[in-house]
């Protein structure tokens, strides 16, 4: 709780902050109600159990649920102030409520309140959340609807001022300071995440096989050597064969990481990574649509906390949605300027998607390749279809050698080998029936796959997307859905949905959900039309309307950036499961020269939190100290006796320690194997 009392102490000060911005600005009332906002955000994360843990967020069930009187007095203060505000501006909300269809209020409120909270086992526990959730839902948005009927006319009118000047700058899409700025900001922030928060350090089982990767290919190799013991360096997602083991994981990302791994610094990679994505997104927004509309976009990606900590991160959605977006602008470059090497380069970039996230290729396929089929129609058809095909298979056949080597043949993934190996075969496919799913008993709600699993996951990323999309606390799926359903839609607006559905579709037939590590990553690459379709929300024809809407979703940012993400920040990803970098400082001590350290623990995270700082080949490891997991007493005897006349030392790992580690040369007393 000392965390989190120090977090609500920095939200105060914000809360102040915006308050004396606001009465600079000439707008006291509408900065106390912003304040009033943040401070709101701030109490409901308060009573919000989420933790370190691989478990998606809830509030506690009536029987567990805190008595938290900070969070309880400003909530009521909150709830009694937008009631005097509610009535105060009855008339004006009631005019606006009124002027919608009935049906899109109702289907905005169903998406509102039944994606809120993470759906529970238990249906009264469910609807008590529900109930929980949602009231304070509305309250955030009753408080948002003061707000904005709270700003001063002189204020709005500035605000639309500019926005309406903006436009009038430049005509043709290019790269400027307004994107480099936001590309630079994210890179810095995602890099200071991941050195700070996620201390340069795998945190995901996946990740650590993703290292792996691209160390070996780092090291001009597909493969490493076997380890003498496989026993005692029982990694998770790897492959094991008689004499040689690799990561079986599609070879893109850990080829993209392999830079990294050689200047030094891998743990830099994905932060640049977002910054490139930053400035895409911003040049396909002005492609698209106009200069304010990329720049919305790219705004909300550069502010968004589902975009910043998978920018800290290790995995691999970010790099396929670059790859992604790249592809989009080099269509969209095709069809303002013209040049059949555009359409060969949106090609590549749509097969480098295959080499990291082949399912995400398919997407990209399906949106890129019927608007080619439609610009392109008539005489120029068959050179641009065959230019984007070229640049696609010229990238895509880089796999064939991969799996050549991985597995003897052209069409097996090593990734569906391993599976088939280690669980049973078809497992991981796509499709529907009783074998789907790897037992991950928390994760996949049902065994096998049918279509009450399709309804679950939908709505656990549904509601994962709603609360990481944007920080907010109205939720993301509000604005979205004003920006589609408030306005007739255009082509590109059609085509934007599409960009957003599917994703979402080609998922319906695989078991798994994503889990909750890092929001609803499966469906990662909707992230930028949801940002496309929410700045469309905000850049309607009445630009006093407009301009209410940017501070309004200004001022629920700023309340993200003081609450939310800090709070996400220490209370999840900060030694997320378990995670930490502590082998490191082993790994570099002059003194642990030619020792085998023993790791007894679990093999996630204690094992696994070590194995990465091992030297890429075990069997030469020179005199590099070696952790390896002493999982029993055969495992622990087989790795001393692999490596005779090292100096041998036993670690006890956080799982038996219950708080950091404790290393001891090792004792005949001392041999007992961990669990």
């Amino acid at each position: 709780m000392a965390g989190v009392d120090a977090l609500f102490v920095i939200a105060w000060a914000a809360a102040l902050a915006v308050a004396l911005v606001g009465r600079r600005l000439g707008a006291a009332r509408a900065g106390g109600w912003a304040s009033l906002l943040l401070l709101g955000q701030a109490a409901t994360l308060r009573l919000v159990e989420a933790g370190p843990v691989v478990a998606y967020q809830h509030f506690p069930t009536a029987d567990r649920f805190p008595f938290d009187p900070i969070a309880f007095a400003v909530l009521g203060l909150q709830l009694a102030l937008v009631a005097v505000g509610l009535a105060r501006y009855r008339s004006r909300l009631t005019a606006v409520v009124l002027e919608r269809p009935a049906w899109q209020l109702a289907a905005i409120a169903a998406v509102v309140l039944g994606l809120c909270v993470a759906p529970s086992a238990d249906p009264r526990a469910y609807a008590f959340e529900i109930a929980v959730g949602g009231g304070l839902r509305l309250l955030a948005i009753a408080n948002a609807a003061v707000l904005w009927f709270a700003l001063p006319d002189a204020l709005v009118d500035r605000v639309a001022s500019g926005w309406r000047e903006a436009e009038g700058r430049f005509t043709e899409p290019r790269i400027d300071r307004v994107g480099v700025s936001l590309a630079v900001g994210v890179t810095v922030v995602c890099a200071l995440l991941a050195a700070m928060v996620y201390e340069r350090h795998p945190h995901v089982p996946d990740e650590v096989s993703y290292l792996y990767q691209a160390r070996t290919f780092a090291a001009g190799a597909v493969d490493m050597p076997a380890p003498p013991v496989r026993g005692a360096f029982d990694v998770d997602l790897m492959s094991y064969e008689a004499d040689r083991w690799f990561s079986p994981v599609p070879p893109g990302w850990g080829g993209v990481l392999s830079i990294g791994v050689r200047l030094g610094v891998p743990w830099l990679v994905n932060p640049v990574l977002a910054g490139i994505g930053v400035l895409l997104s911003y040049l396909v927004g002005w492609r698209l649509y106009d200069r304010r509309v990329g720049t919305l976009a790219a705004g909300l990606l550069a502010v968004s906390p589902w975009y910043l900590f998978l920018g800290m991160s290790l995995m691999t959605h970010l790099t396929s949605f670059v790859f992604a977006v790249a592809c989009v602008h080099a269509l969209l470059a095709w069809r303002d300027l013209g040049g059949l090497w555009r359409l060969g380069l949106a090609g590549a970039f749509m097969g480098a998607v295959a080499l990291v996230r082949p399912l995400e290729a398919v997407v990209v396929g399906l949106l890129v390749g019927p608007a080619v089929l439609w610009l392109a129609r008539g005489r120029r058809l068959i050179r641009s279809v065959a230019a984007l095909g070229i640049g696609a298979a010229a990238v895509t056949s880089l796999l064939v050698p991969f799996h050549l080597a991985l597995t003897g043949t052209v069409t097996r993934f090593p990734i569906n080998a391993y599976i088939d190996t280690v669980y049973e075969p078809g497992a991981n496919s796509l499709g529907f029936g009783a074998n789907r799913g790897l037992g991950w008993t928390g994760l996949d709600p049902f065994p096998g796959h049918g279509a009450r699993d399709v309804v679950v996951n939908a709505v656990l990323n549904g509601h994962a997307t709603d609360i990481e999309l944007f920080g907010w606390a109205i939720g993301a799926w509000a604005l979205v859905l004003v920006g589609v359903l408030w306005r007739r839609p255009t082509r590109t607006d059609a085509w934007v949905i599409a960009a957003f559905a599917l994703p979402v579709l080609i998922h319906v037939p695989y078991w798994f959900a994503g889990g909750p590590d890092f929001g609803a990553r499966y469906w990662f690459l909707i992230i930028l039309p949801l940002a496309l379709l929410a700045a469309r929300a905000r850049t309607g024809s009445n630009d006093r309307a407009t301009a209410r809407g940017l501070i309004v979703a200004g001022a629920l940012t700023v309340s993200a950036m003081a609450t939310f993400v800090p709070w996400r920040a220490v209370d999840k990803y900060s030694g997320y499961r378990g995670m930490r970098p502590w082998a490191r400082a082993i790994a570099a001590d002059p003194d642990m020269t030619n020792a085998l350290v023993l790791v007894r623990g679990q093999r996630q995270p204690d094992f696994a939190s070590a194995v990465i700082y091992n030297p890429i080949d075990l069997t030469e490891p020179g005199q590099s100290p070696v952790f390896a997991w002493a999982r029993d007493d055969a495992a622990r005897d087989s790795a001393i006796a692999a490596y005779p006349g090292r100096r041998v030392f036993l670690l006890d790992g956080p799982s038996i320690t219950g708080d950091g580690v404790r290393i001891a040369p090792r004792e005949p007393a001392a041999d007992r194997a961990g669990s």
